[in-house]
């Protein structure tokens, strides 16, 4: 939801240790792979540790 409504998203097993209904992630990789398929099926571009550090005011 956040994705198509021009949010961020957080990920990791801190979050969330789900990769869909049931199925345990085996990795953080595997989140992330799944979050940036998303991003990229709605036309939203990915932050890099750069721009991801400044939208989180961590400059």
């Amino acid at each position: 939801a956040s994705i198509v409504s021009g949010g961020h998203v957080r990920v990791g097993f801190e979050d969330n240790i789900y990769i869909s209904k049931g199925v345990l992630a085996k990795s953080n990789g595997e989140l992330v792979q799944k979050v940036v398929r998303l991003a990229n099926e709605f036309g939203r571009e990915i932050a890099n540790p750069t721009e991801a550090r400044k939208i989180l005011g961590l400059n």
